[in-house]
């Protein structure tokens, strides 16, 4: 398990605009969110222990913003001819056994992970209602085999400040995780 940090894109960059289909072949624009009060986009996968030992958090945490007019958006960016595990049907069995409620997009070009400068899975990018990046960063402290509880503490602090029309704490730790899987070197 490799413990790659996240790049962390400059705030105050434009999201980068996307079309990519779901796991059932459902095309899902970027511009489909716009209006909403702040747009999550996580860069997951199926397989990543670091994934996994968020991934009820996720859950958790979307439903209970989405309700407050955020969007949640999960891309999958892995080479799925080499990680057969995170393809689209691997991906609809995580849906429904997670219980998400969010799109979760296929990034079969690795196109949009580039664009964002993804590095690891998880990946977290909050963008405000303008569309720019107001944080990047963890989840939480929380990693496998640290014994710190899943709280989600850090997303929900800088969601709560947008949402209350305030800036998150510009002091922003990376994410960790496993890298993406790509395609060739990059």
């Amino acid at each position: 398990m490799a413990n790659t940090p996240s790049t962390m894109l400059e705030l105050g960059t434009t999201a980068p605009d996307f079309v990519l289909k779901d796991s059932y072949g459902k095309t899902i624009a970027l511009r489909d969110f716009l209006g909403s009060k702040a747009t999550l986009i996580m860069f997951i996968c199926n397989h990543c222990p670091f994934v996994k030992h968020l991934a009820d958090s996720f859950t958790t945490l979307s439903n209970e913003y989405m309700k407050k007019g955020v969007a949640v958006i999960a891309i999958n960016s892995n080479d799925i001819e080499k990680y057969q595990q995170d393809g689209p049907d691997k991906m609809q069995e995580e849906i429904v056994a997670r219980g998400y409620k969010f799109p979760y997009l296929l990034d079969a070009d690795q196109s949009v992970a580039k664009a964002y400068k993804a590095a690891c899975t998880p990946d977290f990018y909050l963008f405000g209602p303008n569309l720019k990046l107001a944080y990047r960063g963890q989840w939480d402290d929380s990693r496998p085999g640290n014994a710190v509880p899943v709280s989600g503490v850090s997303m929900r602090q800088a969601l709560d400040s947008l949402l209350n029309g305030k800036t998150p704490d510009l002091n922003q730790k990376p994410s960790l995780g496993c890298n993406i899987k790509w395609k060739q070197s990059y």
